[in-house]
């Protein structure tokens, strides 16, 4: 059964589970998926200020956090307890793109080359780990959610807002890979 667990997937089956999710919160008790708000929670619960936006009673959603709980504990035993030793599978093409910007690890889901400890105190983990951290942080606060609230849930319960965010959160991605990274990585590696 373990080597059964343990084999590749076709993608759509973790699509099928993530969009099963949405019903099951809303039939369960009318619950929002997302995950960037369970940082909120947590920040509401451990710093006692007196901040406007950290005021409300969290504790009515905890479940959040279990949730996250849930999926930090999943990806620790994918990762320890039933990872595959084979290769991750790439697009050659891929591999051609991101080789031209000095990526050569293709055995990790995460190429070494960019996320590693390593890296961190570089120029390229500021660019990486700091500046992107913090565009993703103030883009999913701008956003008033993060990619699988608005593109899983808000696409799911037909809101406007949330596909002009998926609309908007693709071009961004595409101008990012296309336009924004070798400009990064020519600067990182002259």
């Amino acid at each position: 059964m373990l080597e059964f667990i343990k084999q590749p997937w076709h993608w759509s089956v973790a699509g099928v589970f993530i969009g099963l999710t949405v019903p099951v919160l809303l039939i369960i008790g009318n619950k929002n998926f997302g995950i960037s708000s369970s940082l909120r929670h947590i920040c509401a619960a451990c710093i006692p200020a007196n901040i406007p936006l950290f005021k409300y009673n969290w504790k009515n959603e905890i479940w959040n956090l279990f949730f996250v709980f849930g999926v930090l504990l999943g990806g620790f035993l994918g990762t320890f307890g039933l990872a595959n030793e084979a290769d991750i599978q790439v697009a050659q093409s891929t591999i051609d793109d991101l080789r031209v910007f000095g990526v050569s690890d293709f055995k990790n889901l995460m190429p070494t080359d960019i996320f590693s400890f390593d890296n961190l105190f570089t120029l390229k983990g500021l660019f990486f780990f700091i500046i992107g951290g913090f565009l993703v942080g103030f883009g999913t606060r701008y956003a008033g959610g993060c990619t699988s609230g608005h593109s899983i849930m808000g696409l799911a319960s037909l809101q406007w807002p949330s596909l002009v965010a998926t609309i908007f959160f693709m071009l961004g991605g595409f101008a990012m890979t296309h336009l924004g990274l070798p400009i990064i990585f020519n600067l990182i590696n002259k």
